[in-house]
């Protein structure tokens, strides 16, 4: 496995990330027995980037981390983790919460979880609107000088919130959305990540599967998957948004590539200081997307896949209009 540096202060991490979430649900049922052995298997292939966060399954997903990992070395695995998002009893969202008192608890919690005793990059999830980002960074850094904490991350915010947060303390990286059909970073916040020096977390490499070429118009997504909810994944949409993979799995035959594979390598492809997190829940699945690192294109392979899947053709937005609301990378 290639490894790869978080910008220009953050650690070395393997050049692909595995992003746990789907284990603790958010895409319908989920195999606690067959998410703790894609976690050892991506260890095994070199996947030292493990990406969570402490609302993921409401505590769950760290839980789940903390009993696979328990005889694993610590130095051989980075933990990338996620706060701030309120949720309900029921399971609902009910917003974000930044204070500097607030995420030293869930610090606390997260530790005491996942049977560490530090966080590799810990990163609000969003943007708290109530809490100006320096005082959230501020607090990070607090934890960092304590050695809770070694690297602060950032997750979904735009040029002007990056500045201001980079001014405080540096950045490691920048997690947001980064696929084939997803390209909105690529005209400023991606030019400021690279002035600043912050790498990026790619997630929604293969927009939840939908241009993964396991998808098909037949499946449907259970009530507690997030793809039941989502535009991209509706009705019409669906519709075109199949054809346009299909162009992308004719390209993919073409290399004797799967059109996951296209989609994973085109991201790493975009430069060093980007690292693709890949949602495998399943091995076969992980073992699909290993082998995508490390793929280069010639200048005729990258034509041929952006005119199959050219910026802008994809259908409906990465999220339902509520939570696009809340990205500050949005606006």
């Amino acid at each position: 496995m290639q490894q790869r540096r978080l910008g220009s202060s953050g650690p070395v991490v393997s050049a692909m990330g595995l992003g746990c979430m789907g284990m603790s649900g958010m895409y319908g049922p989920s195999d606690r027995a067959e998410g703790s052995a894609t976690i050892h298997a991506a260890l095994d292939a070199g996947v030292t980037l493990l990406d969570t966060g402490d609302f993921y399954g409401m505590g769950h997903n760290e839980l789940l981390i903390a009993e696979t990992l328990r005889e694993v070395p610590r130095d051989s695995y980075q933990l990338s983790v996620k706060f701030g998002a309120l949720r309900d009893p029921a399971g609902g969202w009910a917003g974000f919460d930044a204070r500097p008192a607030a995420l030293k608890t869930y610090l606390a919690y997260s530790l005491r979880r996942l049977g560490v005793d530090h966080i590799d990059i810990y990163r609000p999830a969003r943007l708290d609107p109530s809490v100006p980002i320096e005082e959230t960074v501020g607090a990070i850094a607090d934890c960092i000088a304590k050695g809770w904490v070694r690297h602060i991350g950032l997750s979904e915010v735009g040029p002007e919130t990056l500045r201001r947060a980079a001014a405080v303390h540096p950045i490691s990286d920048l997690q947001i959305e980064y696929a084939l059909v997803s390209r909105g970073i690529e005209a400023e916040i991606l030019p400021t990540c690279r002035e600043l020096g912050i790498g990026i977390t790619a997630y929604g490499v293969l927009s939840r599967g939908l241009i993964s070429g396991h998808w098909d118009k037949g499946r449907q997504a259970t009530r507690d998957d997030f793809r039941a909810h989502s535009p991209r994944f509706a009705g019409r949409n669906l519709d075109a948004n199949l054809r346009v993979v299909e162009r992308l799995r004719d390209v993919a035959t073409a290399l004797d590539l799967t059109a996951a594979q296209v989609a994973i390598a085109w991201v790493a492809c975009q430069g060093t200081d980007i690292v693709p997190l890949v949602g495998a829940r399943r091995r076969d699945r992980l073992a699909e997307a290993v082998e995508a690192i490390g793929i280069e294109f010639t200048p005729a392979e990258m034509a041929a896949i952006e005119a199959a899947v050219p910026a802008g053709s994809i259908a409906g937005e990465r999220y339902p209009a509520a939570q696009m609301a809340m990205l500050d990378s949005e606006r």
